[in-house]
Parts: C-alpha cells; structure tokens; sequence
C-alpha cells in the first residue's frame, strides 16, 4: 500500500482533504436539519417539529471486526452502514454522522479510497457527514449516526405481544459463511464465495423497510450478533417468550450448498447479517407480504411470540423435524457474537 512521500499531512490537512469537502456537499442536502456541519467545536442539529432525533454509535476495530488488509472501501462502507441499520430496525430516517477515526498512520492512498467509500453510502442514504475526530492509534472507526422519526413513531424492542408473528428480512447466514471461507473453516469455490462474500463486506441498510414498518410492527431491532441471539433482547424488554422454526429460516442458495447443520447454525447465530428481525399482529400478515412484493425483499415468518412462562426469556426452537429441540441444542443457536470473548 502506497505511503504518503511528500511532507506529511497534519490532522486539519487530513480533514479537509479527504472528508469536509464530500461533506459540505451532503450537508448542502440536509439545510433544513443540518444547521451546522463540520468546522465548528460542535455540529448544529435543528429538528422538525413533530419529529425526535434517533442516535446510535458503533465502533469497528481491526483485527476484531475486519480483517487489517481489508480493502478501505469495503471497511468504510461497512462502518456506516452497520449504523444506518440501526436507525433503520427503529423507522429512523437518516440525516447525519459523526466520524471519529484512529489510523497507525497517514496513508493518502488509504485515505483515498475509505473516503471514497464512506461517500457512496452517505449520498446513497443521504446522510451527512456533520463532524468528528482523528487520532494516531490502532485502526478504529467509530460512527455516531443521527435519524428523524416522527415523534412517538419509533419501533423499540419492547412492543412484542403474545400471539404476534415474528419475521426477519432478507436471507441470514451469508456473512458468516463468508468468513468461515476467508478463515479456511469451510471450503468454497470462487463462484459461490463471490455470491456471498458481499453480505459480509457490503451490507445494505433497510432503511425503506424501516419506514413501512413504523405502522405495520410492535417491536424490531437489526440482526448484527445473530438472529436468535438478538431476538433474545426483544423478548427480554418485551417480556415475553417466542417459537422460531428453523426449517423457516430464510438462506440463499449457498448457505444451502451445505449441510443442514451447517445452515442451521450460520443462520440462527451467525451474526453481521444486518437484516430487520420484527414482530407484528397476526393480522397485518397479507399488508406485510404485499410489502415485501412492493420492495422485492423477501420478508419470511419465522415464528410467534408467546406468553412468557419463567423469569428469563426463552426461544423454543422446532427443529427441521418439527420436533422442540433439546435445552442443549437450543442453546447452541441462541448464542450471540460477543465482543470481549477471545
């Protein structure tokens, strides 16, 4: 990777060049919202009347969430995308960020391309980059993302209710069959890596879903550690149980390539999948599929919610037999990514 030769850029010299600019013209896009960007010690948020501001933060970290040689691209585009699909699980609709990076040190020709990247996605979602911060350290990107919802319109995870349907978007399991092929643990060919490969690098917000879905579901959140895993944390504000069937379990055609263990464990707890796992009346079941025709998203039941019967939170998985599987088995798919494991 090219270094920079010439005189070395400072952090303000960083800053404008390969961030304030793209961002002073997607600021120009937000003049309503977005009364002050970059170039102050604070960014200006004016909100809309009748509308509160969602925020959300993650941080991404070399060598824990992407692989160091990761094409700058890819890691940029990830990084906002991983937020905007936050904003989306609550019906968020974008209007800002905030990048805060840590780089080991100033390459222009990385530069270059993480920018580039970070500007496809903000302009595709119309999100501005209104702020930050940059600093000498280990890889680290950290986004805070900033959306509009119309006030008492956001979907939180507390809303589930016995007897409603639980749905997830999209397909699950790619990303983490992509990574079980980048770490050599699962052999693919170089079509079917190619298929899946941009689940991991590439995933795409559900931003219009988002917004359908503010009328239509009582609780959803994104999938980002594994769909059953993360179901858990609906059930757990929301106070009740659920039954998932795994043969329901939407997977692409290459997830499907392999064994049945193998599909069942990448998509019930693979993780990175950045799909919108939902839950809804049993009576909005026909407007959901419609929805989905209308936003040529496949959008799959998967389960209901049922009353909670102990103190913790439990999933009853139906296994491929139709059969409950056993405490042990179950626990095997319900497992979530954890940050701080080894």
């Amino acid at each position: 990777m090219h270094s920079e030769s010439k005189s070395p850029l400072g952090e303000f010299d960083l800053i404008q060049r390969f961030f304030k600019t793209g961002a002073d013209a997607m600021g120009s896009n937000h003049a309503q919202t977005i009364a002050l960007g970059i170039g102050d010690d604070c960014a200006l948020i004016k909100p809309v009347a009748g509308e509160e501001i969602a925020i959300t933060s993650d941080m991404l970290v070399a060598g824990r969430h992407f692989f160091a040689d990761t094409d700058p691209e890819q890691i940029a585009r990830k990084a906002l995308a991983v937020n905007l699909s936050d904003l989306a699980a609550m019906g968020a609709t974008p209007l800002g960020f905030t990048l805060s990076i840590a780089l080991p040190k100033i390459d222009s020709a990385w530069l270059e391309a993480f920018s580039k990247g970070l500007f496809q996605v903000a302009q595709q979602y119309s999100c501005a980059l209104i702020g930050g911060d940059t600093t000498a350290g280990p890889l680290t990107i950290s986004i805070t993302a900033f959306g509009s919802i119309p006030t008492g319109k956001a979907i939180r995870r507390s809303g589930a209710r016995p007897g409603d349907d639980v749905w997830v978007s999209g397909t699950v399991g790619d990303a983490r069959l992509t990574l079980a092929a980048l770490r050599h643990e699962i052999d693919l060919s170089i079509g079917d890596l190619k298929q899946v490969e941009s689940r991991m690098h590439q995933p795409s917000p559900r931003i219009e879903l988002g917004t359908k879905l503010r009328e239509l579901a009582s609780a959803a959140l994104d999938v980002s550690d594994g769909l059953l895993g993360d179901l858990k944390h609906i059930l757990g504000q929301s106070q009740v149980d659920a039954e998932i069937y795994l043969k329901d379990l939407p997977k692409s055609a290459t997830l499907q390539k392999q064994s049945i263990h193998i599909q069942n464990q990448f998509a019930a707890c693979g993780g990175d999948d950045y799909e919108i796992c939902f839950t809804a009346a049993t009576e909005q079941r026909d407007t959901i599929l419609q929805l989905s025709k209308t936003l040529n998203l496949p959008l799959t039941l998967i389960g209901k919610i049922l009353p909670k019967e102990n103190t913790e939170a439990k999933i009853h998985v139906i296994g491929s037999n139709g059969k409950l599987l056993n405490p042990e088995e179950a626990a095997s798919l319900i497992k979530s990514f954890d940050h701080f494991a080894p």
